[in-house]
């Protein structure tokens, strides 16, 4: 142990420590805005600094390892007065608009010129000036980049698609994409975990609520929302809701306050995924040799864009099921647009989903089979959604609890759980092991899926069928060690989940932000125990589902079924968005 002192309060803490973590063990803050643990120790802010007692200058506290007798001062005049000017140089290259930036209110940026007391600006301000690209889920604004890095090191680390860089030197050094490219021409696959960890609104996913609003003041337009499961667990932190009012039934109730004319859960689209998935899996499993090992789930958009960009070569290995949000589209615009009499070109779907790279699946071309319109019209994402209950001044905590419309809002168990990571195996299993036998097994006979950790495996034996070898993987860094033990014979399995964000759904780029914090790991037990406590928790025993196939669809990978709920990942180029090219000058 080492022994420091830091304010006049003698401390000790272990052998390379750095100030900073030591600083807040203790109870102490120490003001950042580069900073992520692990990832982002650059001290490129410089708005850690500190003073030691003995030295000349400040040091970053950051990356400075605490020393036996060291004596700090994290808030002397000399630290105070550094950090006011190196604050008042960061914003003079920042565009502080904030009145209409989509972070004001949880900027970093914003909160620390607050905290420091910031009210008069001395420097010129020239931000940055460029093109914004709204063809793409994910937009930048380079004036309000404060060239922290942060997206550069979580996108490298975490994601390892090295997507972002530093372009340019001395002052008119910025963080740029990689190789004086679009974003739109990379192998971006919108994941959105730069924006999660942007400390400021340089990077944002794309706002569509104005496409929702126009849709729901058409009188002539049918409007319909799904919600994922991960959302449920996640939208009233932004609220700041305790857990009792934190309620599916009060997030259906602000849905429905803002004018939808029908509220379904993607639970059910779920339970149908699994349907579908898991026959064709027991399919392909029992016919063994007509087809190439293993089988990938395809829920997940950025993990299939991912595979087809850096894996070509095995998109023949993905399921060919839609993802949830798709074929609830899909069903909606053709079976429910059937039952209730309605023209489905006049019937407008929107999403609520955690996930940025949800808006391109929706716009890809190869999406559109249930009448020749997108399946899915919109996608926002759960931030979106809870910008629209303010906007509308609807305060959830005073709803009534309100629930899903009929006949698809009904989901199980095994549907919530798609939100975690693990989830769709353990939904999948639990389906595929009804399917080859006729009987359930034990709903958390799978239970070796789930959890954590970012690589996770195990061997199951379903009678009939034969023992399974499985693999579930989260994060996109995580996901490229999996496949290169793959083509290299060191990794052998049947069946395997990949959800491109780190704890999965859970933690999408979509879901509020907390700074310094990790919520995936959170949520994701929340939707664990929804699954324990749900009265079914088997995807094939969703009634509605059942009552589907039973009057519509006929049988699981039928004809119908396969023009609906499935797809050809060979048919579109990573290129293709779908997205309408717009560039906005700022």
């Amino acid at each position: 142990m080492v022994n420091f002192t830091i304010n006049g309060r003698e401390l000790s803490a272990p052998k390379g420590t750095t100030i900073l973590n030591a600083a807040e063990k203790a109870g102490i803050p120490i003001p950042h805005l580069c900073y992520l643990k692990e990832l982002n120790e650059i001290a490129a802010c410089r708005m850690c600094m500190v003073e030691v007692e003995g030295t000349e200058r400040l040091v970053p506290a950051c990356n400075t390892e605490i020393l036996e007798g060291m004596v700090i001062y994290t808030n002397s005049p000399r630290v105070r007065d550094a950090r006011k000017t190196n604050l008042r140089l960061i914003l003079s290259q920042h565009n502080s608009n904030c009145t209409v930036c989509v972070r004001s209110g949880y900027c970093e940026l914003q909160k620390l010129s607050h905290d420091l007391n910031i009210h008069y600006q001395p420097y010129k301000v020239q931000p940055e000036r460029s093109n914004v690209d709204l063809s793409v889920p994910i937009v930048r604004e380079a004036g309000k980049c404060i060239k922290c890095m942060r997206c550069v090191q979580v996108c490298d680390k975490i994601q390892g698609m090295n997507i972002w860089d530093v372009a340019g030197t001395g002052s008119r050094t910025t963080v740029d994409v990689s190789y004086n490219r679009y974003l739109k021409n990379t192998d971006c696959v919108f994941c959105g975990q730069c924006v999660t960890h942007c400390p400021t609104g340089a990077l944002t996913v794309r706002d569509d609520t104005t496409k929702v609003l126009r849709a729901l003041a058409d009188p002539e337009i049918t409007t319909i929302i799904q919600v994922a499961p991960a959302v449920r667990v996640a939208w009233a932190e932004v609220f700041n809701l305790p857990s009792k009012q934190a309620t599916t039934g009060r997030m259906v109730a602000a849905l429905k306050r803002i004018g939808f004319d029908y509220v379904f859960d993607t639970n059910f689209a779920a339970d149908l995924t699994i349907m579908e998935e898991g026959s064709e899996f027991i399919d392909r499993f029992t016919h063994r040799g007509k087809y190439r090992w293993p089988m990938f789930t395809s829920c997940c958009p950025g993990w299939v864009r991912f595979l087809k960009t850096q894996y070509p070569s095995y998109t023949d290995h993905l399921s060919t099921a839609k993802s949830p949000q798709q074929m609830f589209g899909a069903v909606a615009k053709s079976y429910f647009a059937e039952k209730m009499g309605l023209d489905p070109k006049k019937v407008f779907v929107a999403s609520i989903m955690p996930c940025s790279a949800k808006k391109a699946e929706s716009e890809l071309p190869t999406m559109k089979d249930a009448c020749g319109d997108p399946d899915v019209d919109v996608v926002l994402t759960t931030r979106e959604m809870c910008r629209l209950f303010r906007s509308d001044c609807i305060v959830p905590a005073d709803l009534e609890e309100a629930e899903f419309d009929s006949p698809l809002g009904t989901g199980t168990g095994a549907a919530v759980i798609f939100g975690a990571t693990g989830g769709v195996m353990d939904a999948a299993l639990r389906s595929a092991y009804y399917l080859a036998t006729g009987k359930n097994p034990d709903a958390d006979a799978f239970k070796a899926v789930r959890g954590e950790k970012p690589w996770k495996e195990a061997a199951f034996n379903i009678p009939g069928a034969g023992d399974i070898r499985v693999a579930v993987v989260s994060g996109l860094g995580n996901t490229r060690k999996l496949m290169e033990a793959i083509e290299e014979g060191t990794a052998d399995y049947d069946f395997v989940e990949v959800m491109a964000c780190p704890g999965g759904c859970a933690g999408g780029g979509g879901q509020p932000i907390h700074e310094g914090v990790e919520y995936a790991g959170q949520r994701g037990d929340k939707l664990w125990k929804m699954d324990a406590g749900s009265e079914i928790r088997f995807s094939h025993e969703n009634p509605d589902v059942q009552a589907l196939y039973r009057t519509y669809l006929k049988k699981p990978v039928g004809e119908r079924s396969h023009h609906l709920l499935h797809t050809d990942h060979g048919a579109w180029s990573a290129g293709e968005n779908g997205g309408r090219a717009a560039d906005q000058d700022l």
